[in-house]
């Protein structure tokens, strides 16, 4: 137990994040759409006596054509007399309440949308027509909600952290190693670039899906190449990770431009937004099922397979590693090429939710993910970090952003939050490791 708390400790900072926003976004709401039209519907029903005829007002636009029609759905049901569908602004409401009344069809209630509960032509039809002095106009009451916790902003949270996540998996075993990559951004725009244009030389929008298959295949492996050759340099020539990973960067970044010649590629195929658009399994976008699988891989890979113990022991001590026969190396190469290759997918997974390939993608992107690598208790100094830490890290950075655009915090003050909650989490990681030290002595 006092490992898990150890290794995921953050997750409690995360429900905690999650009650706060859920608390913070509490409000009172009433039902809009069909489910505001089955909810008055009900109170309706439950009158006593039940009414003997039913206006439905609604004003046009938004979703009220559908509040309407489950309204009248289970009002037929339940055999309740409907006097009319009146859709309109106040003036077209109380035109068509006065001809019910002068045809003596006069409703006993009047059911209508929140919005326009409150509209002064009740008044003005109670007074002018004796017959509406009883008639009761009434909505759907209001019911407390929380919009952090709706099932569309959950679902938005996880789709927005998809890319940024499946980053920070690669990121996460470069930094186990003791090193870093800040190529990630470039390449996620150099791999959404790519996929663009190979899919545009293949027939654009007419391409086929093998074709969108074989672009996108070919647009990782070019990623994953880049990370090679930084493993190549970092490994072959000894050249520090933060010099060769930020020189790849650049090129990248250049590579990206020049082939679009800084314009974006738009020629891409509607089923092309499949991956990063398109939703599946218990109604999960398709980038988010995607990425489950890959830190379910990843997670065991790293707690099981033979080379993750070897990045492990890289990280904490690379000599000791390459005396007990750890081809650091390989590892290294390994880990960057890995990097590379998720940076590909998250390329591929942007350009399918823009439906473009742009050579600004990924910008501030290396960033987050080795936000959420240090966040999720991952050590910069390396050789300690679990896969499912740096999801739970990614998951705290995007309800923190997500729960203060709810709340209407403005953009300057993000900033400083998230970068407090980087340092917060660097500062305990630096205590941590010398309160280890400490008590080695």
């Amino acid at each position: 137990m006092r490992r898990f708390f150890t290794a995921y400790g953050m997750l409690a900072v995360l429900l905690a994040l999650c009650l706060f926003f859920a608390g913070g976004t509490y409000h009172q709401e009433a039902p809009t759409g069909r489910e505001g039209g089955e909810a008055l519907a009900d109170r309706i029903l439950a009158r006593s006596p039940r009414p003997s005829g039913v206006a439905v007002v609604i004003s046009p636009g938004g979703n009220s054509a559908d509040f309407a029609a489950a309204l009248e759905e289970r009002l037929t049901k339940a055999s309740i007399p409907l006097s009319a569908r009146i859709t309109g602004d106040p003036p077209d409401a109380r035109e068509a309440l006065a001809a019910l009344a002068q045809a003596g069809k006069t409703p006993t209630v009047i059911a209508t949308t929140p919005e326009c509960r409150d509209w002064a032509v009740w008044n003005a039809l109670r007074t002018q027509f004796p017959a509406y002095a009883n008639t009761e106009v009434i909505a759907a009451e209001p019911h407390g909600r929380s919009t952090f916790l709706a099932t569309s902003n959950l679902r938005n949270i996880a789709d927005q952290i998809a890319v940024i996540a499946i980053l920070a998996v690669g990121m996460t075993m470069v930094i186990i190693t003791g090193g870093i990559d800040l190529s990630v951004g470039s390449l996620i725009a150099l791999s959404a670039v790519a996929t663009a244009w190979m899919i545009r030389a293949a027939g654009g929008v007419h391409a086929s899906s093998f074709a969108l298959l074989g672009a996108s295949l070919a647009a990782i492996a070019l990623s994953g190449a880049v990370g090679a050759f930084s493993g190549a340099m970092i490994t072959g020539f000894r050249i520090p990770p933060f010099i060769a990973t930020l020189a790849m960067m650049q090129v990248a970044s250049g590579l990206a431009f020049i082939v679009t010649q800084g314009q974006s590629i738009y020629e891409v195929p509607a089923s092309f937004t499949w991956l990063g658009r398109g939703a599946g399994l218990l109604s999960l976008p398709n980038a988010v099922v995607l990425m489950i699988v890959i830190y379910v891989l990843a997670h065991f890979l790293m707690a099981r397979a033979k080379i993750g113990r070897h990045i492990y022991a890289v990280g904490g001590n690379a000599l000791a590693a390459r005396l007990s026969g750890v081809h650091t190396g390989r590892t290294l190469l390994f880990v960057y090429i890995i990097s590379g290759l998720m940076a590909g997918i998250g390329g591929v997974i942007t350009a399918s939710q823009l439906k473009a390939g742009a050579p600004t993608y990924g910008v501030m992107y290396e960033l987050y993910a080795i936000a959420a690598v240090v966040v999720g208790g991952t050590s910069l100094s390396g050789g300690e970090g679990y896969i499912f830490g740096t999801l739970i890290g990614a998951f705290i950075i995007a309800v923190i952003r997500n729960g203060m655009n709810l709340m209407n915090v403005e953009p300057y003050t993000q900033k400083v939050v998230l970068g407090l909650v980087i340092l917060g989490a660097v500062l305990l990681d630096m205590l941590k490791r010398n309160r280890m030290r400490r008590a080695e002595r």
